[in-house]
């Protein structure tokens, strides 16, 4: 590619922060099949000139050089197709998508790479590496085995073949979820049949119809507006419809059946999966999951799973019992799917009179973000402000910078908003790696922090729920476990090499300052009057903290258990509906229409990592809740302590074991007695 082309294109320079304002679809595939092309020069020139010793220095700072400039072109690229998708962009993605995989099985059955790999790991030399190099060395050598090096070349081959199509078919997922989340909305022109809507929602739909030119109000799948409609709608009607589209999404059911179905999708994924362990030698996917988790076997995550279900059952079927009973005396004597969220949160307000409509007054974004700044400044011993002058993706989109002593440590940037084209959910994402160079420069940590929350209407900030402030902080702290990290080499620094279930302790963990009293007091305070939240609210809404929690426990274990049992146990011969009522007949309380598709939007499975993986939330849940019970003895914004999380786990990324970092923070094993009293599932929170 010659020197003109490649100035124009501007994921093949060098960049400070990713030029978002320049970065066409026309960039992608040229930019991508130039550094691949480059990367697999370099590579074999790198391993023709190996010692016969190899170094550090020889063989994995290049290799992590190379990794760097692959990843500064794709990772804005990949991130600018889940929050800015477009037709041409999703064209370009979909169409490295192949070339990346191909090249990434390359890499991993490369012998003589290997041999070098495993050269250095048995020199000499190894004994003086850093603890964090060590394990960057032992996590190579295992993905490598994962990656099929040991295969002869006709399985070898079929590795390929089946990581490139699963690179595809999850993309594909992703885009029709997507797609069927956007295809359905109802235009409503009265605001009667809205009925029971607060405010802000009304607003929000108002402004959705302005955009498209309609009088009313425009009802969509996004979450704010689904989740509107379906806890606080009078009209039942009006919940079912909404509840029957949002289920049946990319399925063959429902308003759009068939027209995005992803249930062929999912079938022809966890064959691939299943055939893919096999060609590892493992029994099935579950296993071939396990190879870089805490979790030591599949019997142990099962048997956790189902021993944390024994526990919440009798609470959930309390809470089932009494939400019954309480619609019941509304005159709905068949509690459906959706009526739950509605009759919950009119229990709620029965109950402790507290609503989450009307603790959102008290919680706009910018007085939220700066109590979230003031805790984690107190405890991590860092400064947090705002930049100015930076080419984003969006005009919602702000950067703050981290500092310590003075010094930037991190920068990252703030998506809030729920928008079309736009993935739903909430996430972290790696921006930039924290790395020391071969010539000794110390490269700082960025991370992408998204979310889909109500935005700004009628003049006012944007005003979070309670719930919003919880998932902002959850998001937040895998930020921090990005940017704090202290770990100089790529592939332990952050989050790189945390095994996955333990990468949602730090999340988890920052959850906690949303109910407690300190932390309240610092991220609440009325939009108008800046008034602070009322004690008798606070202590309502603290009352109301474990409301329906069984419930709410029994359903992240179905997920847990269908994910599981499903990626377990694949040649059974049960299709992906068979496992998911087997699980509901074990665990659930409530049973869903039997038009539900729920596993056609599991993204988190079928689109993302968490395959035979989901348990990780749960998993982590115990580590977070044991680890906060430290705060809890020693003081919730005790700076001596948070220090100490900092140093044992944030600071060291994927440096060490999980369970070695956990024990010298918390000085034993964890117990999973503090996640059941935080839940109120206990007989002492009882």
């Amino acid at each position: 590619m010659d020197a003109t082309v490649t100035q124009a294109n501007p994921l093949l320079t060098a960049y400070d922060l990713p030029p978002f304002n320049r970065i066409e679809a026309s960039h992608v595939q040229p930019a991508i099949e130039q550094i691949l092309a480059d990367n697999r020069a370099a590579i074999a020139k790198l391993l023709s000139e190996q010692p016969a010793e190899p170094t550090w220095a020889s063989l994995v700072q290049p290799l992590d050089a190379l990794g760097e400039r692959l990843s500064l072109a794709w990772g804005p690229v990949s991130h600018l197709n889940a929050v800015c998708n477009s037709a041409a962009l999703r064209e370009a993605y979909q169409a490295c998508l192949p070339q990346l995989s191909a090249y990434w099985t390359e890499l991993g059955q490369n012998r003589a790479l290997f041999n070098a790999f495993d050269a250095l790991a048995k020199s000499p030399a190894a004994a003086d590496l850093s603890v964090a190099q060590q394990t960057i060395l032992e996590h190579n050598l295992r993905d490598f085995r994962l990656s099929g090096i040991d295969l002869p070349p006709a399985q070898q081959q079929r590795f390929a073949e089946i990581s490139a199509r699963l690179a595809e078919l999850s993309n594909q997922f992703s885009n029709q979820l997507l797609d069927a989340t956007q295809a359905w909305t109802k235009h409503v022109v009265e605001a009667e049949a809205l009925a029971g809507l607060p405010e802000s929602a009304l607003a929000q739909m108002s402004q959705a119809a302005q955009a498209r030119e309609l009088e009313g109000y425009l009802v969509s799948l996004e979450f704010p507006s689904y989740y509107a409609v379906v806890t606080y709608a009078d009209d039942r009607a009006l919940r079912e419809e909404l509840y029957q589209a949002y289920c049946t999404r990319a399925s063959d059911q429902g308003p759009n059946a068939g027209e995005f179905d992803n249930g062929p999708l999912m079938a022809e994924i966890l064959d691939l999966r299943h055939e893919l362990a096999q060609l590892l030698s493992f029994a099935h996917y579950g296993e071939l999951s396990l190879a870089s988790k805490m979790a030591e076997s599949t019997e142990q995550v099962l048997g956790f799973l189902r021993d944390l279900a024994h526990k919440s059952r009798g609470f959930a079927e309390q809470d089932l019992a009494e939400l019954r009973a309480f619609a019941a005396e509304q005159g709905v004597s068949e509690l459906q799917s959706w009526d739950v969220g509605y009759f919950a949160e009119q229990l709620r307000q029965a109950k402790y009179s507290v609503a989450q409509e009307a603790l959102r007054p008290y919680f706009p974004i910018n007085k939220v973000l700066s109590g979230l700044f003031a805790i984690v400044e107190r405890l991590y011993g860092i400064q947090i402000s705002e930049l100015d002058h930076f080419e984003a993706w969006h005009d919602d989109v702000r950067l703050f910078e981290i500092r310590e002593n003075g010094e930037q440590i991190g920068r990252f940037f703030f998506d809030l908003y729920a928008r079309a084209n736009k993935r739903g959910g909430a996430w972290m994402d790696g921006c930039k790696d924290r790395h020391l160079t071969a010539r000794g420069e110390l490269k700082l940590p960025v991370a992408y922090l998204v979310c889909n929350f109500t935005p700004a209407v009628s003049g006012q900030p944007a005003l979070l729920t309670h719930d919003e402030v919880t998932t902002l902080f959850h998001e937040f702290g895998h930020g921090l476990h990005h940017l704090l990290t202290r770990v100089n080499d790529a592939g332990a620094s952050g989050i790189n090499g945390v095994a996955w279930d333990a990468v949602e302790l730090p999340s988890q963990f920052m959850e906690n300052w949303c109910w407690e009293p300190e932390g309240l007091a610092l991220i609440s305070g009325h939009f108008e009057t800046e008034q602070a939240l009322p004690q008798d609210l606070l202590d309502k809404m603290l009352a109301a903290k474990n409301f329906q929690s069984g419930l709410m426990m029994l359903r992240q274990l179905e997920f847990s258990l269908f994910d599981f049992d499903m990626h377990a146990s694949h040649g059974d011969g049960r299709s992906v509906a068979e496992v998911l009522q087997a699980v509901r007949d074990e665990v659930a309380v409530f049973a869903p229409p039997a038009y539900n598709r729920f596993p056609n939007s599991f993204a988190h499975i079928f689109a993302g990592g968490y395959a035979a993986g989901y348990y990780s939330y749960k998993w982590a849940e115990v580590l977070s809740a044991d680890a906060f019970s430290r705060f809890e003895e020693e003081g919730i914004l005790n700076p001596q302590t948070g220090r100490a999380f900092r140093d044992c786990i944030l600071a060291n990324g994927g440096s060490e074991a999980p369970m070695v970092l956990f024990q010298r923070f918390r000085g034993r094993a964890p117990s999973i007695d503090a996640l059941l009293r935080h839940s109120g599932l206990s007989v002492e929170a009882a």
